[in-house]
């Protein structure tokens, strides 16, 4: 209780390990709360929990809470899930996709994941999943990031397009991006510009928490 209090001071360190996957990973006190951080940025709680909260917002509580199936690329240290179950309220079923197993048992252990009785969590790539994977889906929230880089095949015109194929009519796609760079700035607008299509409809929310873009994709 004493390191939340000062967490309001300072931020407090309490774990840290390294992942062969991911790296430095760091649970901290921070303004009273538990976060996961990489070693350059918020992994999980946080920010992050604020910027995709936001998208899910946009795309409607309500709808969500109506949905049966959510896949969640990238867990983290499952703040989004947190707020799926605890704030929306979902009660159908919640797949996530997790490439380090390091960063799931830290979730475990600090953030009480495996306490969310209607989570499957699959310690996959998200690219080898979302090719096997037989299901379809209502919500697909995409959120993989390697620290602070992310990974070429997201924008990619296979990877998008099979995660449409995967939606459910009336599905929506949140993803996640991170924009430091023109060049970054170019990679969404063209990524955004190839999505196009009759079938779906496209939202960005722009500079959310400063640097990240939110693109919300609509299956009609």
């Amino acid at each position: 209780m004493l390191k939340k209090i000062f967490s309001y001071l300072l931020p407090i360190k309490i774990y840290e390990t390294k992942s062969a996957v991911s790296k430095t990973i760091k649970v901290t006190w921070e303004n009273g709360e538990l976060v996961l951080d990489s070693k350059n940025t918020n992994y999980s709680y946080g920010s992050l929990q604020r910027i995709l909260r936001l998208g899910l917002k946009k795309i409607g509580f309500e709808k969500i809470a109506a949905m049966n199936h959510v896949l969640v690329l990238g867990v983290g240290g499952g703040s989004v899930i947190k707020t799926i179950v605890d704030e929306i309220k979902f009660k159908g079923k919640i797949t996530g996709i997790e490439i380090d197993p390091e960063i799931i048992e830290i979730a475990n252990t600090y953030f009480k994941l495996n306490n969310i009785n209607n989570l499957e969590i699959v310690i996959d790539d998200a690219f080898e999943f979302i090719l096997k994977t037989k299901d379809t889906y209502d919500l697909i929230i995409v959120d993989v990031f390697e620290d602070m880089t992310m990974p070429n095949f997201l924008f990619q015109n296979f990877f998008i397009k099979r995660n449409c194929f995967l939606l459910n009519k009336d599905g929506c796609i949140l993803f996640n991006t991170m924009i430091l760079t023109d060049q970054e700035s170019i990679r969404n607008e063209n990524f955004i510009a190839e999505c196009k299509s009759n079938e779906l409809k496209i939202r960005t929310l722009r500079t959310v928490e400063s640097h990240n873009e939110l693109i919300i994709i609509e299956k009609k």
